[in-house]
């Protein structure tokens, strides 16, 4: 990685909270690696060669008339990414179930412990989405389910739907980094259902799932729920996060057209995780 030449985006934002949190997601769903949270916003850091003249043009938080974000953005030299996130990282519990933490932390009383080292992919379980479908996993049924996670990030939903007892699962990301962390996740919570798949939905032909779990963004949704839907056996579940309350009409209005049921809706800082049945 010597000869890779990264760009930082040095971030402010007022309010701080919920702004950081909600410009993070939608970073990490632009392509962007690696973030350092600071007291006045945030620092993002991306290759130079994934970065592109429109690459903030889908940040939808940027153009909100609730929060004033300003940003500048250089050249860098080489960043110690796990230097960086191990001074940032701290654990999370999610509704006194289930906690997500580095290894270096110390082990809390949940019923669901998962250990992860993020490095230079996304879902800590610290942003809204992940969140919320740690929430969705936790109240539902797993159990012998075979499971798909699309988009998985550091892995961690899949991690956790094992660890409820579903299997076999397939946990898919297209960017090389999430697969490649993903997989040391896998083996680092000692998962043996679990298969790490470099790809995107073009690979789910011929697969077939109890439970679909995509946590991406409203435009890939949106163009892919179908597939997903496709995957889904009768009285299959599909879980759906990545997008604002106001997606809500639209993201409903393509499962309908796939005949599927809406169930529950999670809220939290106005991003939403939706559940719905074939």
């Amino acid at each position: 990685m010597s000869n890779i030449i990264y760009l930082g985006y040095y971030f402010k934002v007022q309010p701080v909270q919920p702004g950081v949190e909600i410009l993070i997601a939608e970073l990490g769903y632009a392509g962007f690696e690696s973030f350092v949270e600071t007291e006045e916003g945030v620092t993002a850091y991306i290759q130079k060669e994934d970065c592109h003249d429109k690459i903030l043009n889908d940040i939808q938080i940027l153009d909100s008339e609730e929060f004033d974000i300003s940003f500048t953005s250089e050249e860098i030299e080489q960043v110690n990414w796990n230097q960086e996130w191990e001074k940032n990282f701290n654990p999370i519990i999610v509704d006194d179930k289930c906690s997500v933490r580095a290894p270096f932390h110390e082990k809390p009383d949940t019923e669901f412990d998962i250990i992860i080292e993020p490095k230079m992919s996304f879902g800590t379980g610290h942003h809204e989405t992940t969140h919320m479908m740690i929430q969705h996993i936790l109240k539902n049924d797993f159990e012998g389910k075979t499971v798909l996670d699309m988009g998985c990030g550091t892995g961690v939903l899949a991690i956790l739907a094992e660890m409820k007892g579903a299997k076999p699962l397939d946990a898919i990301d297209f960017d090389n980094w999430c697969y490649l962390n993903s997989l040391e996740n896998v083996e680092r919570n000692s998962c043996k259902h679990i298969t790490v798949v470099e790809g995107d939905a073009s690979i789910l032909s011929g697969r077939h799932y109890d439970i679909v779990i995509a946590n991406i963004n409203r435009n890939i949704l949106l163009n892919d729920i179908e597939t997903y839907v496709k995957t889904l056996n009768e009285e299959g579940l599909l879980f759906l996060s990545g997008f604002y309350s106001e997606d809500i009409p639209i993201i409903k209005a393509e499962c309908n057209k796939q005949d599927l049921v809406h169930v529950e809706t999670l809220k939290r800082n106005n991003w939403v995780a939706l559940k719905f049945k074939k």
